[in-house]
């Protein structure tokens, strides 16, 4: 028997069909002299520290440097914690079992980094030694199935792109835990998530909201006047070269232009326009678009795209490339006039037109080629889906048309001393801007009369307008995404950007991800289409902006180098090494951070420990010995206790009767705030409005380790009657 373990159990299905294994078991199909699996997602993960025996923020256990890491099942949260996955557990045995009964193993999880990665992880974790082999597809269309199936490649050649995968899953994990460790510690209050890719993508957008939030736009002024066009009735409008930031200077100029009545035309420029066709899409580009168009997420347009190709409506979606190879563009033909059959592009597709091959290149594909449709008919999709599904058929017919092709004329004039200007356009060739019709969206037709130097144009009207400076508006994640592609850099030319793709934040397949972690994490929001960083992300970038942790172009050269690991360039060792060395330094920076988190002695002992000082930060009052760190919040049911206050409790276990509580409900109430057995906060209601005379006894905790506060048992507090 043979194995065939996909990602999805929707995969895993249409893979069982083609085989043959139709009888359905628990956890798999049968069938055919086949077992179809799946798992859904990481199965298997790294451990978390208290694998190692570490529990909790200590600060004399940093770092944290596992000499071999341990694998687990995917845990899930709890009220008390982390524990297996029931489900998880579960499916890795029935795994387990299919892979030691069977003779081969067909891996056939998702043909990339991370697909790669869930399969030998749970490999490694059940400790299997049955053989594999990789099945290596772009779409999941019955016909490349089949081929697939018939070209099996050794496991072994994947070698490379599993380590890779595995070295930024450890790198990932000893920078994360040890960097959130460290700066949590630092803070001495919340929990400060930090990594090495997410870190920097928030330093971006806290860099551009200041950028924003500071700029102080400038006043300009601008000449402008109108003379007869070709037609009657229509007129031409030119504007002054120049623009100038004062109103009186611009008004001087005004009255002589005014006062000339007339302009010469002093330089004539014609030209030929041509406008190459857009390369295909690869994720990230789709993302940026379906944002930028529809307001998608970048992870909504990732989940549609990964749904349309389990649908098998096009290609492997998880792709870095814009090209396709030469096999794959002899297939063009026949998908363009697929796509042309389609009502939405009825007649947009030329038929006797040999389509344009700037979008084809072996030397730029990668494991996968861009994203194409792949001639399946698509039945009953929703609007969102259909939306993503077309704009890849359209960027298709766009990639493949004619180049689009305009006359320019630029007319120089001169008027009172002024130099104006005016721009003409005439589209002779629409080429692939006509799939959207987007010519003349883009650059209107404007036709100016066949003027020549020296012609006297008479000046029908003229006016002055004011304008002021902008600056860069706040990322939306359009432009965020387009950033992590170049780790950063503001580079317009297409060209330019794909060379630098290596040394870009994160994969195609993670940056959705990353930047929905900010927003998990509270980082960042978003605010109509921009991003926002709240007050939270704010406070971590004023800590690490200087540091490394905080350097797009550092984690960019990672990326570059982890792609080197996958094409067998350089050793995963060697890069194990190095991010050790640098774990060992972010720690060290980051827990001398305590100085920049904003905070003063309380001059108290620590009620729990007694050793530590409770240190008074802005919502929470904290012990600042390391292994205790026990936590006061100053908010108790909407009321906020004063230093003072917060003095008292932990000199005595309790405060005097205090006022302004309110409950759920709204309603105000008195109450004295005092510790529990288990040092949390609780309020003791004094519902009567006479506080002359109260008796009532509370007994609280007694100190540990020789601590100075709570000696006393009995504390007695009066209750009116």
């Amino acid at each position: 028997m043979k194995t065939i373990i996909a990602e999805k159990p929707s995969v895993a299905r249409e893979l069982a069909r083609i085989v043959g294994a139709t009888k359905r078991e628990e956890g798999y199909f049968q069938g055919g002299g086949y077992a179809v699996t799946w798992a859904f997602g990481h199965l298997v993960q790294l451990a978390m520290p208290d694998g190692y025996g570490i529990r909790g923020f200590v600060r004399d256990s940093l770092p944290i440097l596992p000499e071999t890491f341990t694998l687990i099942p995917r845990q899930v949260r709890t009220e008390k914690g982390c524990k297996p996955d029931s489900g998880v557990a579960a499916q890795i045995k029935v795994i387990a079992g299919l892979f030691k009964e069977s003779e081969q193993i067909i891996v056939a999880t998702d043909a990339g980094r991370e697909g790669e990665l869930i399969f030998r992880y749970l490999y490694h974790y059940i400790g299997c030694t049955t053989p594999f082999v990789r099945l290596w597809i772009s779409s999941l269309t019955d016909k490349a199935i089949r081929e697939g199936l018939k070209s099996l490649k050794d496991g072994r050649e994947y070698d490379n792109l599993y380590l890779a995968a595995k070295a930024r899953s450890e790198c990932d994990w000893l920078v994360g835990i040890n960097g959130t460790s460290a700066l949590s510690i630092a803070a001495g209050r919340g929990t400060y998530s930090v990594g090495r890719v997410q870190t920097p993508t928030l330093a971006m957008v806290c860099e551009r909201y200041y950028e924003n939030s500071r700029f102080t736009p400038e006043t300009f002024f601008g000449l402008h006047f109108t003379t007869d066009g070709c037609g009657t009735g229509e007129t031409v409008k030119f504007s002054s070269a120049e623009k100038w930031k004062e109103k009186s200077v611009a008004t001087e100029l005004y009255n002589k232009v005014k006062a000339a009545g007339s302009a010469t035309i002093i330089k004539v420029e014609r030209k030929e326009k041509t406008e190459d066709t857009p390369l295909l899409y690869d994720l990230t580009s789709i993302q940026k678009d379906a944002n930028t168009r529809h307001g998608f997420t970048a992870e909504q347009t990732l989940d549609i795209v990964q749904k349309l190709y389990e649908k098998k409506l096009v290609t492997y979606p998880r792709t870095g490339s814009r090209y396709i190879p030469e096999d794959v563009f002899a297939e063009i033909p026949k998908l363009l006039a697929f796509a042309g059959s389609l009502p939405e592009w009825a007649g947009k597709v030329s038929g006797g037109t040999k389509p344009t091959r700037r979008s084809v290149d072996d030397g730029k594909v990668t494991d996968h080629h861009a994203l194409l449709v792949t001639g399946e008919k698509s039945l009953f999709l929703s609007k969102d889906d259909a939306i993503i599904y077309h704009m890849i058929a359209g960027r298709m017919i766009e990639a493949f048309s004619e180049k689009c092709v305009k006359d320019v004329t630029t007319v120089t004039a001169e008027c009172g001393g002024v130099e104006f200007t005016v721009k003409g356009c005439i589209i002779r060739q629409a080429g692939w801007r006509a799939v959207y019709n987007a010519a003349e969206k883009e650059e209107p037709e404007t036709v100016l009369p066949d003027w020549k130097e020296g012609d006297t144009l008479a000046v029908k009207a003229s006016s002055v307008t004011e304008g002021r400076t902008k600056p860069k508006p706040l990322h939306t994640e359009a432009t965020l995404l387009a950033a992590m592609e170049t780790a950063g850099r503001n580079i317009g030319e297409e060209e330019l950007r794909q060379a630098l793709k290596d040394c870009g934040i994160g994969t195609p397949a993670t940056r959705a991800s990353i930047i929905e972690t900010l927003f998990a994490r509270e980082y960042m929001t978003r605010c109509k289409k921009s991003l926002v960083p709240t007050e939270k992300g704010l406070a971590l970038y004023s800590v690490v902006k200087t540091m490394r942790i905080a350097d797009v172009g550092m984690t960019g050269e990672w990326e570059k180098e982890l792609a080197r690991i996958e094409r067998g360039e350089v050793s995963a060792e060697v890069f194990r090494h190095e991010i050790e060395g640098y774990t060992a330094e972010i720690t060290s920076e980051l827990l001398s951070c305590d100085k920049l988190f904003g905070h003063k002695d309380s001059g108290c002992a620590c009620p729990k420990c007694g050793t530590g000082r409770m240190q008074f930060y802005g919502k929470v009052v904290r012990c600042d010995n390391a292994e205790c760190g026990l936590p006061v919040f100053r908010l108790k049911a909407s009321r906020n206790l004063s230093d003072d206050e917060i003095r008292e409790l932990l000199t005595t276990g309790k405060t005097k009767v205090l006022k302004g509580f309110k409950s759920k409900q709204g309603k105000s109430f008195d109450a004295v705030v005092a510790f529990d057995a288990d040092y949390n906060l609780s309020l003791i209601h004094i519902s009567e409005p006479t506080r002359a005379d109260y008796n009532t006894t509370f007994v609280f905790p007694e100190t540990k380790k020789g601590g100075t506060a709570n000696k006393s048992r009995g504390s007695h507090v009066k209750r009116g009657k």
